[in-house]
């Protein structure tokens, strides 16, 4: 199977998980390609001044590969800057939040399986 580009679905999410601003999500997988593995796997693009909002995973884990920018990881409660390259995991049960607070766009590829 091949996804073009074009045919990859697109979804703005408004104050997304409590966040600022908006987060776009360029939707690499979906639904039944997930075989009930998983619920996202995506492309996330965060603007200056934008953020995903402090949430827990119950259920499921979390990876962040930083793909471009720059921004604040809180790794629950502990804050650090991320850079282009860096992993951020997010086990089940732990709690995080991305800010970009950098001036250009923060780019993170975004996958979710269940646990």
């Amino acid at each position: 199977m091949i996804k073009r580009a074009e045919e990859l679905q697109r979804e703005v999410r408004k104050e997304m998980l409590g966040g600022q601003g908006d987060v776009t999500l360029v939707h690499l997988l979906q639904g039944e390609e997930f075989q009930g593995k998983g619920r996202l796997f995506s492309h996330n693009i965060i603007n200056p001044g934008c953020s995903v909002g402090f949430h827990q995973h119950n259920g499921d884990v979390e990876a962040y590969y930083v793909l471009k920018g720059q921004g604040v990881f809180d790794d629950n409660g502990a804050k650090s800057t991320v850079l282009a390259g860096d992993l951020l995991f997010t086990k089940d049960g732990e709690a995080h939040s991305l800010v970009n607070e950098g001036p250009e766009t923060l780019e993170v590829i975004a996958l979710v399986l269940y646990s």
